[in-house]
Order: structure tokens, then C-alpha cells, then sequence
């Protein structure tokens, strides 16, 4: 068995603990849970659910780039929101990415906090590489 590839972070959103992205010879690709900061490391859209989403979503793209992935490749979306009423936020944020007939599996998450008290959401969207099939979507 090989050892996974740790992809550096993508286009500078930099963390000093763990991966955004590590890869291994199989097609599942983990990408970390992303956050609302931009490139600088500066936050996005302070109280702003609609912001931050908009900029999580970007930071995930920028994550399934950096792996040879898109939106279309990822299997599971997890959020952890601050607040259920961001939802909606996050669901339009969602949509500039993923068509609603295409939709991954989903959980959503309330948490009492994340890292840092401004922070109202993290999504993590781990991907399938292409290869052998794609991902199917089945409905219940």
C-alpha cells in the first residue's frame, strides 16, 4: 500500500495543523472541512451566513481542483452550522455549484462553535476521482 499525498493548500488558504487534501491510490479523496476565510486568511462576510457560504464553497472548489476533482465528483456533503437558519444560505451557495438533480448525500450538523467564535459554518465535500464508474446518485 502506498502512502496518501498530502496536496499543498490551494491557491494559499494555509493551515498549519492538518491537510486541506490527501489523496492515495484509491479513488476517495478526503478534503478537510472549509471555513469562510479568503486567500489572505482574513474572514469573509462577518455575520453574513450568505458571505460566508459563498467563500466556503469557493475554498471547497479550490480544494477538488487542486485534486483533479469538481463539485460533480463529490459524494457526501456534511455541514456543521452555528445555526439551522443558515441553511437556506448554504443551500443557495450549493446551487451556484451543484445542480439540485445532481445533489451528493447530505448531513447537517448544529454545533455550539467552530474554531473561531465568527466562523458560522464549515462543509466538508469528499470526492470520488474519476476512474472506474461515477459516483451514482440514488434516490430513497
Amino acid at each position: 500500500m502506498s502512502e496518501p499525498t498530502r496536496i499543498p493548500a490551494p491557491d494559499g488558504v494555509a493551515a498549519e495543523q492538518y491537510s486541506h487534501v490527501v489523496t492515495g491510490t484509491g479513488r476517495f479523496v478526503a478534503v478537510s472541512g472549509q471555513l469562510p476565510p479568503d486567500e489572505r486568511g482574513e474572514l469573509v462576510g462577518a455575520g453574513d451566513p450568505a458571505a460566508q457560504a459563498r467563500q466556503v464553497f469557493e475554498n471547497l472548489r479550490r480544494c477538488l481542483a487542486a485534486a483533479g476533482a469538481t463539485f460533480g465528483d463529490v459524494v457526501k456533503l456534511t455541514y456543521f452550522v452555528t445555526d439551522m437558519a443558515h441553511m437556506p444560505a448554504i443551500r443557495a451557495a450549493r446551487a451556484e455549484h451543484i445542480p439540485g438533480d445532481r445533489l451528493p448525500a447530505a448531513s447537517a450538523v448544529r454545533v455550539a462553535g467552530l474554531v473561531r467564535p465568527e466562523y458560522l459554518m464549515e462543509i466538508e465535500a469528499p470526492p470520488l476521482r474519476k476512474g472506474v464508474g461515477a459516483p451514482a446518485v440514488v434516490a430513497a
